[in-house]
């Protein structure tokens, strides 16, 4: 698709004025509720999250799953309209019946806006990324077979804790898919997603959002590098050989379907790379050099709160567009639909997880939360349908408790044995588990989107997590018996 906002067919046909009237009804929806069921406080005075409250969360959920099956061209053309609505339902409530002081706004609105910053800082860098990647080619002369292609997603796992997992997910799934066109099927797309746009960025704060929330909270930045490789090597390892042992089942039924006929689809090709967008690449350096500045200004300046470092990736990824050969975007197939989709999808998915992870801050350690083994499982179970990135920093906030998540109480938990296991669950958990759904970290959608674009026919949401459990899920099990329990 070059540069076209079409899908199957189906065009772009809805704008703002559509979704902001979406999102107007939402926000009556829900202040006319807290009109019905006001704010509760417990005995420290502090808000009550009503667990109902999950509910528009569960709802966008449902709709990105059951929807395409009810009706692909429906959810094609509305989903920015759902995604709205249930984020105006949270948002409404929130602002009407969560009063009260909370960091020089009332509760309900600092929640709101803290979500609005976090989702920013996230389409900044998701997004940013899938623009400054659209003017690299990376061109990959040869013949996709499956020792070359288990070699470049091992590439791409370690790529992934320099440049993050969406920067290698964006480089590197173009060449990948041009490298086996024709022989492509969804498995590999998916665990391609599996292995470069999540368990490969597990050894640097650069690979994953949450080792990148750790580390502006206290975490050292080698410290994933030096405690969690064995648990990376495991995992990542065993994802590339059954990688491979697929690719090569697959390998072996597409030659047995070439017409025996046609020797030039079996000629073997002299392998090469070449790579190009000179622009491009800059600006990939200065999107990973944006991540630095949000923690350089409050250590240096004392200023936090302010997303400068997103602020400059935006800038960053304008700049790549305007100054990138349209001659690569249109080798790239570059087309704005997966960022439109991922920006307005996951505007509903920020707004609506607030109660969510409201009631996990609040209720974590009485669910009986206390163990490595019980860290482990419960930060994946969660990362898996929540983004990663905040369910990382809820579990870490259990952890330390009752002191809050800083420098001084992260010193605190790695001075002890127990601690250290802890926050080893916490973390291995958030970004390997964040590969069992779509939605659990960032590219695993965009590179879903991009693939279906490109005529992949994806597993729909319960499909590729039904994948997930029967190839990864036994996997990160063997990773807990190994060095968790």
């Amino acid at each position: 698709m070059h540069g076209d906002d079409n899908i199957r067919g189906v065009r772009w046909r809805h704008g703002p004025h559509i979704w902001t009237l979406s999102l107007l009804i939402g926000l009556g929806l829900g202040a006319l509720l807290a009109g019905f069921v006001p704010q509760r406080l417990n005995e420290s005075g502090e808000p009550v999250i009503p667990l109902w409250l999950v509910a528009p969360f569960v709802a966008i959920l449902l709709s990105i799953a059951l929807m395409p099956f009810v009706s692909e061209r429906i959810w094609h053309r509305h989903f920015p309209d759902f995604s709205f609505f249930f984020g105006g339902i949270t948002t409404g409530y929130y602002l009407r019946a969560f009063g009260g002081p909370s960091h020089g706004m009332t509760f309900g609105q600092y929640n709101v806006v803290h979500a609005l910053v976090e989702y920013y800082s996230f389409v900044a860098l998701v997004c940013g990324l899938f623009v400054v990647s659209g003017g690299i080619l990376i061109t990959i002369r040869g013949r996709g077979r499956p020792a070359l292609n288990t070699a470049l997603l091992a590439f791409g796992a370690v790529l992934a804790n320099f440049v993050g997992t969406t920067g290698a997910s964006m480089l590197l799934l173009r060449p990948y898919m041009r490298l086996n066109e024709g022989r492509l099927r969804p498995l590999h797309v998916v665990l391609f997603i599996m292995i470069v746009s999540n368990c490969g960025g597990a050894l640097t704060p650069v690979g994953d959002p949450p080792l990148y929330l750790g580390f502006l909270k206290g975490v050292p930045f080698l410290y994933s590098l030096s405690h969690f490789w064995p648990q990376w090597a495991l995992v990542v390892g065993l994802l590339l050989g059954v990688y491979f042992v697929v690719d090569t089942w697959y390998e072996k039924r597409h030659a047995a379907e070439v017409p025996t006929a046609d020797p030039e689809t079996l000629r073997p090709h002299r392998f090469g790379v070449s790579i190009e967008g000179g622009t491009g690449l800059v600006c990939l350096a200065l999107m990973i050099a944006g991540v630095f500045i949000d923690p350089l200004l409050k250590k240096y300046a004392k200023i936090e709160g302010i997303p400068a470092g997103a602020t400059f990736q935006l800038l960053v990824a304008a700049a790549a567009f305007f100054l990138a050969d349209r001659r690569l975007h249109e080798a790239n197939q570059f087309s704005f639909f997966p960022v439109k989709e991922v920006g307005l999808l996951f505007f509903g998915i920020f707004l609506t997880m607030i109660p969510a992870l409201g009631f996990l801050s609040a209720n974590g350690s009485a669910l009986g939360v206390n163990n490595p083994t019980a860290y482990y499982f419960a930060t994946g179970a969660l990362s898996a349908f929540l983004d990663n990135a905040p369910t990382y920093l809820n579990f870490l906030q259990i952890a330390v408790a009752p002191e809050a998540v800083n420098a001084a109480s992260i010193e605190a938990l790695l001075s002890e044995e127990a601690g250290r296991a802890k926050l080893a669950a916490i973390s291995t958990a958030a970004v390997f588990f964040g590969a069992a759904t779509y939605i659990g970290n960032g590219p695993n959608f965009m590179v879903r989107t991009i693939a279906q674009t490109s005529g992949i026919r994806m597993p729909s949401f319960f499909g590729y997590l039904f994948l997930a459990i029967i190839i990864l899920v036994p996997i990160l099990i063997l990773n807990w018996f190994i060095f968790i329990r």
